[in-house]
């Protein structure tokens, strides 16, 4: 997609958009401001963002967000264009719709709330705003469009007494964003007094080392303005800052700050180009960074932030000595993921690649784009899923099919509706294998869970396991256009990945998957039940326990846990259509292989009882003993037993660690 111009990219957008608002029956405003919002998030510009539409006189919003890294509530409007490069948008268009944001957000603040209906997401939007203002330190106003504004920012204002900056991304800002090469605007740092360094010794052609030091204040000040934007190729970004390290470079914050440097290892950071000024003593200094990023030292910065916004220290004695590498923009993505790979040795850590490059998403890719799809018309035209691994691929694979009869041919062959991104399969499997309130957190959140478990146990991707992610892919669809008919009102997302879950565990997985892919449709009896069950799960998420409001209510593995309880059976007809076994999946993977049946665990807990399971998941419920999670799977391993279906290896282990948790705590009647 780099070589993609800004006019085609517009017209790309547009065609993207409204094809997208068609197969979801949404409009194409909220349907453009999901789809940037998703990039701001994988960019770390913005984190928790959550869309909903309001609009009255003189006051409209299309989504907010709650960036917790840098401290903001974020609030969005959008200008979707159909035709954007027929008309520039003009400052004071751009002004009015600030104007607009900022009257919602002071509806919000005398209570909006009390005029929406509590089931809609409006009304989540609306109180969350409400209840985040008194303790918030800086609100940003984002205008979302696809016209030109030439304009990237607009002077900064107050609301009551709280500083707002106001944010413009415009249709050329949003190009830049998506055929630069990564996700994120390029970090540029310009230093008011220049940072004397030395220069090492070249010792290849590829890359430069200088080394300098910091000033605290100006590294706690780059992250309270990029966030995690910094951190985006350092391999423990997702760590959060709440571990011993951190809680030791508190405390030499705040009680001997002189001897920071002394203290602490620095930060190891990366640049594309690097400009100097010339020093009296014929030394240099860095006068401004081009691309910079933190690939070791992420803990530190953030810690100064922290300390200097929550903690109110002085940083003005504390230095972090820093080693940057230059490396020529063209090889940053080829050697910054090592750099950060090798320099994070404090302490163990997990190597998550959260990159498009991981070998899962490789393989998924590879295999797809030579699996024919069978069709269910039965007209013979084979068609194939697209697995748009990284951003913009299916844009691009069509860009480069010039003539209009070849588009209109790759169109036919990979039908819109059968794109999917690796933020939808994280979607796909976390609801396939019961965790969606992974899916509740957002798909940036999400999917960082999905890689995390990766890690822990990677599946075999052949073409078996893309048949059976293509048939998830289905279920997943399919389930969104069945919860849509039933007009809830809201919450649709969260509606259509908590059925699929309960599906999935009142079945034990065992939903023919292979059926599915070969009739590319779900049956008639499958349809039935889903239609049936997410009405009661529409009215348990819908009510939270504990006063909170719905979107932070599905988050919780407490709404997992009060799901699973709902008084379902599985219908008939569908247990009819159930596989003897349940296919193989990254959530239940050994080392990418399924575990033997005859292991010890899995026999011990294969020959006990369901209703002692029963009895400690009830035991664990009264007491407020053990986690939820723990609580569910022990219900889980009961419905297993009492259905005569096969426990899983990993289901065995933590059952059984579960269990000895609980007698430590008390538990005596599983013999």
């Amino acid at each position: 997609m780099a070589d993609l111009s800004r006019e085609d990219y517009a017209r790309e957008l547009v065609a993207d958009v409204l094809a997208t608002a068609e197969v979801e029956s949404a409009t194409t405003p909220l349907v453009f401001t999901r789809r940037v919002l998703d990039d701001l998030e994988q960019a770390g510009v913005a984190e928790n963002t959550f869309t909903a539409h309001y609009y009255r006189h003189g006051v409209e919003v299309h989504g907010y967000g709650s960036n917790e890294t840098l401290q903001t509530l974020d609030l969005f409007v959008t200008h979707f264009r159909q035709h954007p490069l027929e008309q520039r948008m003009s400052r004071t268009e751009a002004e009015a719709l600030f104007k607009r944001l900022s009257n919602f957000l002071r509806r919000c603040r005398d209570g909006l709330r009390q005029d929406i209906e509590e089931s809609s997401d409006l009304h989540d939007m609306c109180e969350a705003v409400e209840k985040a203002l008194p303790d918030t330190p800086r609100i940003r106003l984002f205008l979302l469009t696809n016209s030109v504004s030439g304009l990237s920012s607009l002077p900064a204002t107050d609301f009551d007494g709280i500083p707002v900056t106001r944010e413009i991304w415009d249709l050329g800002r949003l190009h830049r964003m998506a055929t630069s090469g990564t996700l994120s605007e390029p970090i540029v740092v310009d230093f008011e007094t220049p940072l004397p360094c030395l220069v090492t010794p070249d010792t290849r052609e590829d890359y430069t080392v200088l080394l300098a030091i910091m000033p605290g204040p100006t590294l706690a000040t780059l992250y309270a303005g990029y966030g995690t934007r910094l951190l985006e190729l350092n391999v423990r970004s997702f760590l959060q800052t709440k571990g011993a390290v951190n809680r030791g470079i508190r405390e030499t914050l705040l009680n001997d700050p002189g001897r920071f440097l002394a203290y602490n290892n620095g930060i190891t950071a990366t640049a594309s180009q690097v400009e100097f000024v010339q020093l009296a003593d014929r030394g240099r200094a860095i006068k401004r960074i081009h691309d910079l990023q933190i690939v070791n030292g992420g803990q530190t910065t953030a810690s100064l932030h922290y300390a200097q916004s929550r903690d109110k220290a002085d940083l003005s004695n504390v230095s972090v000595q820093m080693k940057l590498t230059v490396v020529p923009a063209e090889r940053l993505q080829d050697i910054v993921p090592d750099i950060s790979r090798y320099s994070n040795t404090q302490n163990k850590v997990t190597l998550v690649d959260f990159s498009s490059n991981h070998p899962y998403h490789v393989k998924v890719e590879k295999i797809t784009r030579s699996l024919w799809a069978p069709a269910p018309d039965g007209s013979g035209q084979e068609t194939r899923w697209f697995y748009e691994r990284a951003r913009g691929q299916y844009t691009d694979a069509l860009a480069r099919e010039r003539t209009r009869a070849r588009q209109d041919a790759f169109r036919k062959i990979h039908p819109l509706r059968q794109k999917f991104t690796k933020a939808d399969a994280a979607k796909f499997d976390h609801s396939w294998n019961q965790l969606p309130h992974f899916v509740s957190r957002g798909a940036e959140k999400n999917f960082r869970e999905f890689m995390i478990r990766l890690t822990e146990s990677e599946p075999v991707v052949d073409v078996s396991y893309c048949q059976r992610l293509i048939a998830q892919a289905i279920l997943f669809k399919a389930t969104e256009k069945i919860v849509s008919e039933h007009n809830f009102g809201g919450y649709r997302a969260n509606i259509v990945t908590y059925t699929i879950a309960r599906l999935s565990e009142s079945t034990g997985r065992r939903i023919d998957l292979d059926r599915i892919w070969r009739e590319q449709r779900l049956t008639p009896a499958l349809t039935s039940a889903i239609h049936y069950l997410c009405v009661p799960v529409q009215a348990v998420i819908t009510r939270p326990l504990r006063g909170t409001h719905v979107g932070e209510w599905t988050k919780r593995p407490e709404c997992w846990d009060t799901v699973v309880q709902i008084p379902w059976t599985v219908p008939p007809s569908l247990q009819a259509e159930l596989t003897d076994h349940r296919p193989a999946h990254s959530a239940e993977a050994v080392d990418g292989q399924t575990a033997p049946a005859g292991s010890g665990r899995m026999t011990t807990v294969m020959a006990s009882r369901s209703e002692d399971w029963f009895a400690l998941a009830k035991w664990a419920k009264e007491t407020q003993n053990l986690q939820p999670w723990q609580r569910q799977l022990a219900f889980s391993i009961g419905r297993y037993l009492s259905n005569g279906w096969t426990v899983s290896e990993r289901q065995a282990h933590q059952a059984l660690v579960s269990l000895e948790e609980a007698r430590r705590l008390g538990f005596q009647q599983l013999t």
